[in-house]
């Protein structure tokens, strides 16, 4: 495997791993709350659906991104006021999301486009194209570091970087924030935050809310972005991949970014080397389709060690009167 095979694995795995940061992310800021939300999956598909459609229809796809975010909200909010309002179950909550966006994205796009449940394709103006970042053409020549800024850094599109600079936004916003340390407090001991006169409810919708958003960007990347339109269940299971992720991470935002990077150089490796001869066996295409699936399961199961979720994590908050 040459330098250039190597780079353009990792060029691969930079652009799949970036929907499983931001939903990642996204999971983390809600369960850090207390609110675990197994929707993830739910809200990235719908996100994807209105976002490529609203592109399809105007040509912008920045109207498509809000559209996406939107619809995503709407569904957070949907499961804010579930599990915290009516104090419901949060996992039949986050059920009930994903049910929801599978059959409605479907059923909408047929009725808008019917084209068997998918949207028009997407070009110019509808669709995120790469960004050529300042001096990447005049230091591509250069050995080593060249290519590297030319083919690995360069040409995402902007919702790559905005994904990448979540990361330590995150970070700081968790750990060095007023907010952060009330929400982190909020998922451990809600009733010392209450005490303190901090509203819980507040505060675990305004986490609900950012994920939401950033579930909306994911799913608005994968439709604008990674690929040209929305087709039936295009997530694939990115939503639950995601929250591997973020168990194996630790609830972690830096160590969230390598989980899905790691995801994304298996995925990478997969889609690239597809039938596969072993002396006179083929391996079968669907053998290295589910192989990032497979082995992301064993690290997890495998390597993960103790993970210990936020104390009040999946318990409605009931006020003491």
């Amino acid at each position: 495997m040459d330098f250039l095979t190597i780079l353009q694995i990792l060029d691969s795995s930079v652009r799949l791993a970036t929907p499983l940061l931001l939903a990642c992310l996204a999971g983390l800021y809600s369960e850090r709350a207390g609110i675990f939300d197994i929707g993830l999956e739910g809200k990235m598909l719908a996100a994807a659906f209105l976002s490529a459609a609203v592109a399809a229809v105007t040509g912008s796809v920045w109207l498509g991104l809000l559209a996406g975010i939107a619809a995503s909200m709407v569904l957070s909010g949907l499961h804010g006021l579930a599990s915290i309002t009516f104090r419901g179950n949060q996992l039949i909550s986050g059920v009930a999301i994903n049910f929801l966006a599978s059959g409605l994205t479907v059923l909408v796009a047929q009725d808008w486009f019917a084209q068997g449940g998918r949207t028009p394709s997407l070009g110019g103006d509808a669709r995120f194209t790469g960004l050529t970042l300042p001096f990447a053409d005049a230091l591509a020549g250069v050995p080593v570091i060249g290519p590297v800024y030319a083919e690995l850094i360069s040409g995402h599109s902007i919702l790559v970087y905005l994904a990448v600079a979540a990361v330590p936004a995150t970070w700081w916003v968790l750990y060095r924030t007023r907010f952060g340390l009330r929400l982190r407090a909020v998922g451990e001991n809600p009733a010392a935050v209450d005490t303190a006169g901090i509203s819980v409810v507040g505060l675990r919708f305004a986490a609900v809310a950012i994920c939401g958003l950033l579930c909306g960007i994911a799913g608005a990347y994968l439709s604008t972005a990674l690929q040209a339109g929305f087709v039936k269940e295009m997530t694939a299971g990115r939503g639950f991949i995601a929250l591997a992720a973020l168990i194996f991470a630790k609830w972690r935002p830096w160590q969230a970014m390598w989980a899905c990077l790691l995801f994304g150089v298996l995925q990478a490796i997969a889609l690239r080397y597809q039938n596969i001869r072993l002396g006179e066996i083929t391996i079968p295409v669907q053998v290295m389709d589910a192989l990032p699936y497979v082995l992301t399961v064993v690290i997890l199961a495998g390597f993960v060690g103790k993970a210990i979720a936020p104390r009040a994590g999946g318990e409605p908050y009931v006020k003491e009167r």
